[in-house]
């Protein structure tokens, strides 16, 4: 016989939230693994002693935490996908139909708070990582990514028009006070000095600039279209993959120009847990003099590949370390001529006498002779003795197996960052306010890593390699015993 379903709400029922939440769910599994107590005294500084009470810090901690870990970009979504779910309400610690936080307070406690607040969480998190041993912190590797920022192009001013749009507004406001011949003449010309409607020509970062988001600034990736984006910069431990260091910085700076910053505070955050750092890994874009210098005054090994523009040896020419010059292959000298700025960077330059290169006989055939009312020019950075040495560094073996190694360890986190975990934009407004969204993506990160790890699998494979290894071993020797010689 058919069956059918009837359903009866029922006015009265005995229900326990715990006992419909499994034991093996994540957010029951997080709520037993990490402790948010410490958010309580790290906050207090931010409330007064008197009115009406807030979110609680714990509260809202795990709010905007449950947001990158179901890659929910904005605070509604957040409230009401939390209201929907038992685990993530047993993780918050609310019962079935107490009413959550309105989604404006997330916003609003999230720029009440300072960064230090979400770095003692992402400390704390990696901190109990390197006590299940999931972090060796040897050896680092780094690598930025676009995130587009919570702006719009279309939205963009000239840089002129919004300085006489806030001049107007404060001589504005100070003729409100003090109505005089002058303010009813603004007010007459109000177009002219607030001309909003002025066409923007070929938009660009030295000229342009978002009133929404002043922070957010235009790039572009290749194959992309141009957005206003932050640049986000991921420091991953190549041994297990976690994270170790996150920070924002502004679309218009170089990778190289960030790596100075973030590297003092990558070893701080290994330093406090007892781990030194001995090597970084990262491409090109990170090649400059001041990054070189960075890793050898904290003495860091790094292996980067140098920028294209870098020369390491020119054929022909020998350079004199005592006198500083250079010698062509006709025996002539390119003197020190002086110091100046090209394409950002600070060089050197050598020049010869127009005269001698005009008659030389390999002039056709020289490398650095171009221009025939001028002697021929070498063009050198004043960073050359850091160049070389990481020139030489990156003609190893070791140096190929770890470039590899670097690409297949900080590219699938930032992807799983970007396409998972709510990195994709930023939901804030400001760079403090993108660092604290970086941050909590990290955080939701290593969570992850940290509850899916096995410390029983990972000796069973440490005993699979020794194993294999004893094996290897054993079959070397047995293939060399078969050229030794009978006796």
């Amino acid at each position: 016989m058919q069956g059918r379903k009837t359903y009866q709400e029922k006015l009265f029922i005995q229900f326990q939230l715990s006992d419909y939440v499994p034991v093996d769910n994540f957010y029951r599994r997080l709520k037993e693994t990490l402790d948010f107590e410490f958010l309580y005294a790290t906050t207090s500084k931010y409330y007064g002693s008197e009115g009406q009470k807030s979110i609680d810090p714990v509260v809202f901690m795990k709010l905007v935490l449950v947001g990158y870990l179901e890659n929910l970009n904005s605070d509604r979504r957040i409230i009401s996908t939390a209201g929907m779910r038992m685990d993530i309400l047993y993780f918050l610690g609310y019962d079935l139909g107490e009413e959550l936080p309105w989604h404006s307070t997330l916003s609003r406690t999230r720029q009440l708070y300072g960064q230090e607040v979400f770095c003692e969480l992402f400390r704390r998190v990696l901190g109990q990582c390197i006590e299940k041993g999931m972090v060796s912190g040897k050896r680092q590797a780094v690598d930025g990514v676009y995130i587009k920022a919570n702006a719009s192009l279309d939205s963009m001013v000239q840089k002129d028009i919004l300085e006489d749009a806030e001049n107007y507004a404060r001589e504005l406001k100070e003729n409100e006070e003090s109505p005089s011949p002058r303010s009813v003449e603004m007010k007459k010309t109000k177009d002219r000095h607030y001309p909003l409607l002025r066409p923007k020509k070929n938009p660009h970062n030295d000229t342009h600039i978002s009133p929404s988001d002043p922070d957010a600034k235009m790039s572009v990736k290749k194959g992309k279209a141009m957005a206003l984006n932050y640049l986000g910069q991921v420091c991953v431990d190549t041994a297990s993959h976690m994270i170790t260091h996150i920070q924002a910085f502004t679309a218009d700076r170089k990778d190289s120009m960030c790596l100075p910053v973030l590297l003092p505070q990558l070893v701080d955050n290994l330093k406090e847990q007892g781990l030194n750092m001995e090597e970084l890994l990262a491409d090109t874009g990170y090649s400059s003099g001041e990054a070189l210098k960075a890793l050898e005054d904290n003495n860091i090994i790094g292996y980067i590949p140098n920028r294209p523009q870098f020369i390491y040896e020119r054929v022909g020419f020998t350079y004199d370390h005592d006198g500083d010059y250079y010698i062509c292959p006709n025996g002539k000298q390119l003197t020190y001529r002086g110091t100046g700025m090209s394409l950002g960077y600070l060089n050197k330059y050598y020049r010869a006498n127009k005269k001698e290169c005009n008659v030389c006989p390999l002039r056709d055939k020289c490398t650095v002779f171009k221009n025939k009312s001028r002697g021929a020019l070498i063009q050198e950075t004043v960073d050359k003795p850091y160049y070389d040495r990481m020139h030489l560094r990156m003609q190893t073996r070791k140096a190929k197996i770890l470039m590899k190694k670097r690409q297949s360890t900080v590219e699938p986190v930032i992807g799983t960052l970007v396409n998972y975990l709510g990195m994709k934009r930023v939901n804030t407004k400001g760079l403090a306010q993108a660092n604290k969204c970086l941050t909590m993506a990290a955080i939701a990160y290593n969570l992850k890593k940290m509850l899916k790890f096995s410390p029983k699998k990972r000796i069973d494979n440490l005993q699979r390699i020794k194993l294999a290894g004893k094996r290897l071993v054993q079959l070397i020797f047995d293939q060399l015993d078969l050229f030794v010689p009978a006796t």
